[in-house]
C-alpha cells in the first residue's frame, strides 16, 4: 500500500518508510519556507539544508504526539520547522561567536539570565490562557504570532474570510487579555 492524502497520518503513526516520502514530497516547499524564513538572513545553506531534514526526521520520530486530521498536518509540520529553525539558529549564532573568539559573551549574567527566565514564564503563561480559546482562535493565534502568517495567509489556509479572521484576532486578544488580567490578581490574593 502506498501512502495518500487520506492515508499518510496513519502510515506515518506506524513507521511506514513510504509516509514520510509523501511528506516530503507534499510538505518541502512549505518547510523550506518556514526555514528560509528564519534561518535566511545567515545565507549558510548547508546549514539550512541540514535543518529541513532534522524537521523531516523529528516528524518521523515524534509523528505519535500529531493528533488531528491532514488539514491539521500542514499547521503542526510547520510549527515543528519554525521550532527547529530557530534552534538551528542559536546554534548557528553561538558557534559564530564562538569562531570569532566571543567565548566570554556566554557566561551570562544575572540580570540576563531573570530576563530569560522571565520572558520564558510569560511565553508559557500566554500558552496557558490561549490553551483555553476555542480551536480555531488557537490556530488563528499560533499562526499569527508563532508562524508569523499574514492574516490573509491565515484567512486562506482555514478557508475563511480575512475579516474573520481579523475579528477573531481582536476578540481573542481581548479574551487572552481577560484570563491573564485575571490569573495575575488570583495570584495577588
Amino acid at each position: 500500500m502506498k501512502s495518500t492524502e487520506r492515508n499518510f497520518i496513519r502510515r506515518l503513526k506506524r513507521k511506514k518508510e513510504d509516509a514520510v516520502e509523501y511528506i516530503v514530497d507534499a510538505y518541502l516547499p512549505v518547510v523550506k519556507a518556514v526555514v528560509y524564513k528564519v534561518l535566511g538572513p545567515l545565507q549558510k545553506d548547508a546549514d539550512i539544508e541540514e535543518c529541513i531534514s532534522d524537521v523531516f526526521l523529528a516528524v518521523w520520530e515524534n509523528s505519535e504526539q500529531f493528533e488531528g486530521e491532514a488539514e491539521d498536518f500542514k499547521k503542526w509540520i510547520c510549527m515543528v520547522a519554525k521550532y527547529k529553525a530557530i534552534d538551528q539558529y542559536r546554534r548557528m549564532e553561538k558557534r559564530n561567536n564562538r569562531e570569532q573568539g566571543m567565548d566570554d559573551m556566554y557566561f551570562i549574567s544575572d540580570s540576563n539570565a531573570a530576563g530569560e527566565l522571565l520572558a520564558k514564564e510569560e511565553q508559557e503563561e500566554l500558552l496557558m490562557a490561549m490553551s483555553k480559546l476555542n480551536e480555531m482562535d488557537r490556530d488563528i493565534f499560533t499562526m499569527k504570532y508563532f508562524l508569523d502568517m499574514s492574516n490573509g495567509e491565515i484567512a486562506e489556509s482555514l478557508r475563511v474570510t480575512k475579516a474573520a479572521v481579523d475579528n477573531r484576532l481582536y476578540r481573542g486578544k481581548k479574551q487572552l487579555s481577560a484570563l491573564i488580567k485575571s490569573e495575575w490578581e488570583g495570584e495577588c490574593i
